[in-house]
């Protein structure tokens, strides 16, 4: 992991702690040794990052200077904290915690009284467990396809049971109650396509750029969307 990486989620583990946390845990979350971790808290030190503790009782991000303060009204914060708590229930952990850094970062930057107010919020998320099926594919490489419009490869078993190997140009993904979905265009059947992502399996970067048509396709998508079959993919 490069050195400004490392440097940079060691701040969101910290953002993300209300009380002291060890060296031990900072370190095993950041991938490297106690010893690296004490260096790591020096530089930050010496960035001007206010971290309070020392070895053997914890550290406490106490005043981030590498954030410019910012100010929401206290409905804007409930918003805000109320939209990611949601992002658990999509059994996406990478996503879950790049909401959790978000929301970090952001509490970071307020207030001490707005600052309080994120961290006790009135308005809260609770839903039923979600019984999608698992997924069990790359989701971070499929993000990354999407990302970057390159085509992916996939085993896709369809809602018949049958199995067939796609190449394809992910377009966007949809997590909707029960069920996650990738917006394709098929290279195989040449046309707009709904895969269910469950039922993807040995997912691989592809052979085909579709660079810079990705923003085109999902309109021409919305556009036409009346006209599509049921998913059927």
């Amino acid at each position: 992991m490069a050195r400004t990486d490392r440097l940079m989620r060691l701040m969101d583990a910290l953002r993300r702690t209300r009380g002291p946390v060890t060296a031990q845990q900072l370190a095993q979350e950041t991938g490297v040794s106690n010893r690296q971790l004490y260096r790591d808290i020096a530089t930050l030190r010496a960035g001007g990052a206010l971290i309070d503790g020392e070895a053997g009782l914890g550290y406490t991000l106490t005043e981030d200077s590498a954030l410019p303060p910012q100010s929401f009204s206290r409905l804007e914060i409930e918003a805000l904290v109320l939209a990611l708590s949601g992002l658990d229930q999509l059994a996406d952990p990478a996503l879950t915690r790049a909401g959790q850094d978000a929301m970090a970062r952001i509490i970071a930057t307020l207030p001490d009284r707005q600052a309080r107010q994120a961290m006790n919020t009135a308005l809260r998320s609770f839903r039923r467990p979600d019984d999608r099926p698992p997924v069990t594919i790359d989701m971070t490489l499929l993000r990354e396809a999407i990302w970057e419009e390159h085509s992916v490869t996939f085993h896709y078993t369809d809602l018949k049971g049958r199995g067939t190997d796609r190449e394809v140009w992910p377009l966007a993904l949809s997590y909707g109650e029960g069920h996650l979905m990738l917006l394709g265009h098929c290279r195989t059947r040449m046309d707009f396509r709904l895969f269910h992502v469950p039922k993807m399996q040995d997912l691989a970067t592809g052979t085909e750029s579709f660079r810079p048509r990705r923003v085109a396709l999902v309109r021409e998508f919305a556009q036409t969307r009346g006209k599509l079959p049921e998913v059927r993919s």
